[in-house]
């Protein structure tokens, strides 16, 4: 083989493992539209702000059983031909929500969304091992999951954004476009990856032999990854029991117009982006402080934004603790060795705690108050911190 080929063939490799990322940037992006619409949305399908939250807790809930139930029953089949259809089905749900006539057809899409979310990331997190050789593959992995955590931080903000200027439904024919070029893209670059075939189904596939070499001495269901899974429950609900309802909150507490909202989510979501780069750095040698800091960033924050008017420097704070909770969660659950089923465990622990986060806000705000909400994720982040520090050495590092 000549040089010219492997440099083509290294080029194919790595714009593989691009294409996933954009592809786990998309749908989380999806995920997280109706935060930064709730308002709209709720104002122009006629439902309380309250109501409106359950575009975010359906999807979690479903893409919470979709990760395990898809991992289980998919094994025999293409990888590709997988992410494809759910890149597909995406498409669909943002569509279908873009023009929703009513409350019932939007919350039917949101489900079509879940069941994607759920599939994709799931599917995606182990793909590192099958797309470049295995001294790349820390680094590919970091690419794939990097869309995730970008996008939690990235996707309202630009989501609010396009609104502002052409309306919510632009914005989910927006995504809904870029769904669809996702899956040109992933269906051009994206090389076969065959599922455990039936004569070899006893057999674990390459990036899936420390899964099944785990399901063995069951430490994917070990003392580290449960210790992860907790924290990622904690840590996540309480983010998003605030942070489904920020906009409204800014307009009712903080009383800001449609161009400040737009700005202090821009901001949130560039110190995000920060935060999420520097976590991973900090990290990869030890989450356990990484975790309890950004927890306590997050505290702090959510606690001051009822109390101290400086909105944008609350914004940016949390931004800062929350854009490297996703990278810090993942690298804490590679290190616990739960394989494939564990991450497909983390992906649900991850969308069941947007579900409750987002259903309790909820209540929250049509039950107490609008500021209320905040001070219920500040308190959960403080839980996380304590839980994240009194946990043992060894759950940190996984040995």
């Amino acid at each position: 083989m000549t040089m010219t080929d492997v440099s083509a063939a290294t080029r194919a490799r790595w714009l593989a493992v691009s294409s996933v990322a954009m592809g786990t940037f998309t749908i989380v992006t999806s995920e997280m539209l109706p935060v930064g619409l709730l308002t709209s949305i709720a104002a122009a399908l006629g439902v309380s702000e309250g109501t409106a939250g359950l575009m975010m807790s359906a999807p979690g809930l479903v893409a919470a059983v979709s990760a395990p139930v898809l991992a289980i029953t998919t094994r025999r089949l293409d990888r590709r031909v997988l992410l494809l259809g759910l890149m597909a089905l995406l498409a669909v749900a943002n569509l279908a929500g873009a023009f929703a006539p009513n409350y019932p057809v939007m919350l039917a899409a949101r489900v079509l969304t879940g069941v994607s979310i759920g599939g994709f990331w799931a599917f995606a997190a182990g793909l590192g091992p099958r797309l470049v050789p295995e001294g790349s593959v820390g680094r590919a992995t970091s690419i794939i999951l990097a869309g995730v955590s970008v996008a939690s931080v990235l996707g309202v903000p630009a989501a609010t954004f396009i609104s502002s200027f052409a309306g919510w439904r632009t914005a989910f024919i927006a995504m809904g476009v870029l769904a669809l070029v996702l899956l040109a893209l992933l269906a051009t670059t994206l090389p076969p990856l065959p599922g455990e075939s039936r004569a070899r189904a006893s057999e674990p596939l390459p990036h899936e032999a420390p899964a099944r070499a785990s399901q063995g001495e069951l430490t994917w269901l070990s003392g580290p990854l449960k210790v992860v899974l907790v924290l990622t429950v904690l840590t996540v609900s309480g983010h998003f029991a605030a942070y489904t309802y920020v906009r409204p909150f800014l307009e009712q507490v903080s009383h800001a117009g449609p161009v400040l909202v737009s700005t202090a989510l821009l901001l949130y979501g560039a110190a995000g982006v920060a935060g999420n780069f520097v976590a991973g750095a900090w990290a990869a040698r030890n989450p356990k402080p990484v975790l309890v800091t950004l927890a306590v960033l997050m505290a702090l924050s959510t606690a001051a934004l009822p109390l101290i008017d400086l909105p944008l420097i609350m914004l940016v704070v949390w931004g800062l603790g929350y854009g490297g909770v996703g990278v810090t969660l993942q690298l804490w659950i590679m290190r616990s060795g739960g394989g494939e089923m564990g991450t497909a465990l983390y992906v649900s622990a991850f969308n069941v705690s947007i579900a409750l986060g987002s259903f309790a806000g909820g209540r929250v705000v049509d039950g107490v108050s609008i500021s209320a909400v905040m001070w219920v994720g500040a308190a959960l982040a403080v839980v996380s911190a304590i839980v994240a520090g009194v946990s043992g050495r060894s759950r940190t590092t996984g040995s």
